[in-house]
């Protein structure tokens, strides 16, 4: 695998979920400094931090390696992309782009993780999709109308591996997005379809 790299990504179940992935393509072990965690586009572009990031991926181009931006593409990818490339050109910085869930739709980190999760867990998602479904029903008087609030995507991958893993308090720390086992093939298949760009992206750019 190329060396040395570094990866950007958003946060930390970011991190996690690209370091096993980087493991199960390639074998051995990920630097933990190789994977840097920007909190965020945002964060990246903004002069507060910047700074810390293009002397970074300036070093690690020095040094003959790759540098690679994996973040979520949100609600428009074209939008998200130019953004980002355009802060690359601006500072002279080298990097590949990728953008969460398949860089071409819009979406992030946690689309991706539900669609690679173990089909014959699908029925639990279902159950989540209905529960969603009854409370865009739910109508509460002393909201005046105003439809309840769907719970963000990360809650509903919590809620997934919650049921799925056992009730004492060391089973319920592998729920956290630092703890995750992507490996366990009883709740994840890194080998689906919906995952292969990304392992694509990853192949070109390290192997």
């Amino acid at each position: 695998m190329k060396q040395p790299y570094s990866i950007f990504v958003e946060g930390v179940a970011d991190k996690r979920f690209i370091s096993q992935l980087i493991t199960v393509l390639f074998g051995g072990n990920v630097a933990d400094d190789s994977i840097i965690v920007t909190d965020g586009w945002k964060s990246l572009v903004t002069q507060a931090k910047e700074n810390l990031y293009i002397n970074q991926m300036n070093k690690t181009s020095d040094n003959g390696g790759v540098n690679l931006v994996v973040f979520d593409a949100d609600d428009d990818v074209d939008s998200r992309r130019s953004e980002l490339l355009s802060w690359k050109e601006e500072h002279g910085v080298d990097f590949e782009l990728f953008l969460l869930p398949d860089n071409h739709n819009p979406g992030e980190l946690e689309d991706l993780l539900e669609s690679i999760i173990n089909p014959e867990n699908k029925p639990v998602l279902d159950c989540w999709n209905d529960y969603e479904k009854s409370l865009g029903k739910v109508s509460i008087p002393w909201r005046d109308g105003v439809p309840l609030t769907i719970p963000a995507k990360k809650t509903k991958i919590y809620a997934y591996l919650e049921s799925l893993l056992g009730k004492s308090r060391k089973q319920k720390e592998l729920i956290k997005e630092n703890k995750r086992d992507y490996t366990n093939e009883n709740h994840w298949n890194l080998k689906a379809e919906a995952i292969e760009q990304l392992s694509s992206f990853l192949t070109q750019n390290l192997k």
